[in-house]
């Protein structure tokens, strides 16, 4: 498989363009690092996104990406952790290869093979990093300094993984589907980036192997050509350029399950523990968190006293959204917004409200979502080492005129 190093001599082109709080302003709870070295760039299939670091390539969508349910591909996020990615452009050096102690047999499929056999299948699904709004952490931990950004909603076209699954024939003894991927390290030492899901998640029906992004193929940056879809789970198990699937009767053991992406044990609910990676003080970050978001207005924004739109976003992990509510008084009192379309539990769902505050001055804003499962957004921080889950109640600061 051809290799290639990613943005060779991008950061020098990017260094002379001005930093992005200069261009459109970031979080001021940002910590000044990432405010300082934040960029608008560009990848190739991508409209401007904004860098984070470059190799491996770590971009977060822009506010504006959000406006719509649907987040356009070319404004779509990426995130690695392995800086060499494969040239995937030649379709006939790629297959899938599915194996392991806990299958029949061992198999192997190409790219027209997946969309010939099997049957088609569609899931439209919040794929979102596990440190989602890291940088917004007080006090702030380590790992990529996110903002808002590390997330993108799809229509993801491909198959069941459970249909392919049973091509290989799942033992009984099974427990665990491990995924590995094209990307590599620059150094031998590195570990490889494995991850693995229980059995009963790579067996469920919305779990799929996907070669399709909003009706196109998926973009380079974004797994093509196909990737794993965990709906509901964060993105941590979407694995990119997915080649290997192996069915374990084993816990897997590499770095990436048994020290990252871990949480102190209980700390955050779950639909399906991860039982066989639970150990006596700490379990895999698995589903996503009921969150929502402002889309159409930015901290310190002037807003008429005569009334004013408020537009976002609201998702969660897998049970849909039941209510949003937004306070315009700092949380004194608050109402209910009106939903838009929705497009599936695990997607984006739009929500919107008119304010009318009746007198210039500041406006306190606060917006909460809560998920049909009865699960609200955090009203505190939930502290944890590597920063991840950060849903606590979003609050902005506008003032009327």
């Amino acid at each position: 498989m051809l290799r290639r190093h990613l943005l060779a001599g991008a950061a020098a082109g990017l260094a002379a363009r001005p930093a992005l709080a200069e261009l459109a302003g970031l979080d001021p709870r940002l910590p000044d690092g990432t405010r300082d070295v934040a960029r608008l760039g560009t990848l190739p299939g991508k409209g401007p996104l904004i860098q984070l670091s470059d190799r491996p390539p770590n971009y977060e969508a822009p506010l504006d990406a959000f406006r719509t349910a649907i987040t356009p591909n070319d404004r779509f996020f990426v995130r690695y952790h392995l800086a060499l990615i494969p040239d995937m452009d030649k379709l006939r050096d790629w297959k899938l290869e599915i194996g392991g102690d806990g299958a029949e047999r061992s198999v192997t499929f190409t790219l027209a093979q997946l969309q010939r056999d099997f049957p088609h299948a569609e899931v439209t699904a919040v794929c979102q990093c596990s440190g989602n709004r890291r940088g917004l952490f007080q006090p702030h931990v380590a790992g990529v300094e996110w903002g808002v950004g590390a997330m993108g909603n799809a229509r993801w076209t491909g198959v069941r993984l459970r249909d392919v699954l049973a091509r290989a024939g799942v033992k009984q003894s099974a427990i665990e589907v491990a995924f590995n991927g094209a990307d590599s390290g620059i150094v031998q030492e590195t570990p490889d980036f494995v991850k693995s899901i229980p059995l009963g998640k790579a067996m469920h029906p919305d779990t799929l192997l996907a070669w399709g992004m909003n009706g196109q193929p998926l973009p380079h940056y974004n797994g093509f050509p196909v990737r794993v879809v965990v709906p509901g789970w964060t993105a941590t198990y979407w694995m990119k350029h997915v080649n290997a699937i192996t069915l374990l009767t084993k816990p897997e053991d590499g770095f990436w399950m048994k020290a990252a992406y871990r949480v102190p044990k209980g700390l955050f609910p779950t639909d399906l523990p991860f039982a066989s990676q639970v150990t006596a003080a700490n379990e895999p970050i698995t589903q996503i968190m009921v969150n929502s978001l402002v889309t159409n207005l930015r901290d310190g924004e002037r807003v008429r006293a005569a009334g004013f739109e408020v537009q976002g976003i609201a998702w969660d992990g897998g049970h849909g959204i039941r209510t949003v509510e937004v306070s315009s008084d700092g949380g004194t009192s608050w109402r209910a917004a009106t939903l838009g379309e929705n497009l599936g539990v695990y997607a984006f769902r739009p929500w919107h409200m008119r304010v009318v505050p009746g007198h210039a001055g500041p406006v306190r804003l606060m917006v909460r979502a809560t998920s049909n499962a009865g699960q609200a957004q955090a009203t505190q921080l939930v502290p944890n080492p590597a920063g991840y889950h950060h849903n606590v109640i979003q609050t902005l600061e506008v003032t009327a005129a």
